[in-house]
């Protein structure tokens, strides 16, 4: 069977986003609410004091992968921690959490943050961190062909990342001339991202190449990705596959439910601080706290 094709492309474009950061929002934004299982698609770029003060979450997981810099989370249950670059974070909100999301480091801090839904039944529980040091990721170097296994596996490396709902996501880099096949679980939807350079995806290698902040959709039939750089430069881009869910999605921003009824109540939750929010109502981050005075 020929690799999976290109079915939709987008360019992400800059838009403000929290306090003062600027976000490229390719999944999540009007021409694509939503990509089974995959909710919010953020390339992020944020310089102090700017940054995302105290907010909730609830139904979801969050993904931080830092490109550039470092930043510091901390939550309404005392966990606190600064992931540098090529440092990973990857939270699985459940019931509730207030967190603030902050620059760490001079300059500007760079990243990916992704949104993954939980399924019904995982929606409700206890909030839990998998946080990898860019020294732990599991990585592979092969004719060409760097790969950086953040969940799933390929060419022959696993990550230790354990996801409830079954995700790939793995960062390539490609030097000039070397040509990629990776496979893709037959059921999952899967994109690529494109951080750097220029590449060549699909089953055609005479197509056009395609450049930085580009989101390509996958079909859903194929053997997996193809992909070629045929430029001068390393071609970097990450390829991200989930299995779909197929369940009906009700949000409101940073609350992720099933139905309008589980929205109405996940914020008289928060607005009440009961049912997993409790500890949101004495809480303060320092960033917080820093910005009211």
């Amino acid at each position: 069977m020929p690799p999976r094709s290109i079915v939709k492309k987008f360019l992400a474009r800059p838009q403000h986003e929290g306090f003062g950061a600027v976000v490229r929002r390719s999944i999540g934004r009007f021409e694509l609410r939503y990509f089974d299982p995959f909710l919010v698609l953020d390339e992020f770029s944020v310089s102090a004091p700017a940054g995302f003060p105290d907010h909730p979450h609830r139904g979801f997981e969050t993904v931080t992968y830092m490109l550039q810099g470092a930043v510091t989370h901390e939550d309404f249950e005392g966990h606190k921690g600064t992931i540098k670059a090529g440092d990973l974070q990857w939270m699985t909100a459940g019931r509730g959490i207030v967190h603030s999301e902050m620059p760490a480091a001079e300059g500007t801090q760079k990243g990916l943050q992704l949104w993954i839904n939980l399924s019904s039944k995982h929606k409700m529980i206890q909030p839990r961190y998998q946080e990898i040091q860019s020294e732990s990721i599991a990585e592979v170097t092969k004719d060409g062909i760097k790969v950086r296994i953040i969940a799933g596996e390929s060419l022959g490396a696993k990550s230790a990342i354990y996801t409830r709902t079954p995700t790939m996501y793995l960062d390539f880099t490609l030097k000039q001339g070397s040509h990629l096949q990776q496979p893709i679980p037959k059921s999952y939807n899967a994109f690529v991202y494109v951080l750097e350079g220029e590449g060549i995806f699909g089953p055609h290698e005479e197509s056009s190449s395609i450049g930085p902040h580009n989101l390509l959709l996958l079909s859903g039939s194929g053997d997996g990705l193809d992909a070629w750089n045929k430029s001068t430069k390393p071609l970097r881009f990450i390829l991200v596959g989930g299995e779909p869910l197929g369940e009906p999605v009700a949000q409101l921003g940073p609350f992720v439910m099933n139905t309008q009824q589980e929205i109405d109540q996940t914020v008289e939750d928060f607005d009440n601080y009961t049912n997993g929010f409790e500890k949101a109502k004495h809480w303060r981050s320092q960033a917080r706290i820093g910005l009211d005075y």
